[in-house]
């Protein structure tokens, strides 16, 4: 095996141990943007993750789906926010 690999191990094991600390954070978290935070910081790791997946098995194909998980993320995320904005301003529907 090739020195490539061990980095792109150690590197997947690095991201592993950061994905735990976000999701101990979003358990923990005193705030919802705490939580919102440690849901974004989980899912930029899981395209991190899924992005040196794609290395180990020689299969660049997975970099297109870290891509596509990136957007989903990212529209998640701020439609998590801006629905907490509008329940905090009061204007978000009743039966909600």
């Amino acid at each position: 095996m090739s020195l490539g690999y061990y980095v792109y191990t150690g590197a997947a094991i690095g991201i592993l141990a950061v994905m735990g600390l976000a999701l101990v954070r979003g358990f923990l978290g005193p705030s919802v943007f705490d939580r919102v935070l440690a849901a974004n910081m989980f899912g930029t790791k899981t395209v991190l993750l899924i992005a040196v997946y794609g290395f180990l098995t020689d299969r660049p194909e997975f970099l297109d789906i870290a891509i596509t998980y990136a957007l989903i993320n990212f529209i998640g995320v701020i439609v998590v926010l801006k629905f907490v904005e509008r329940v905090a301003d009061g204007t978000a529907p009743e039966d909600l």
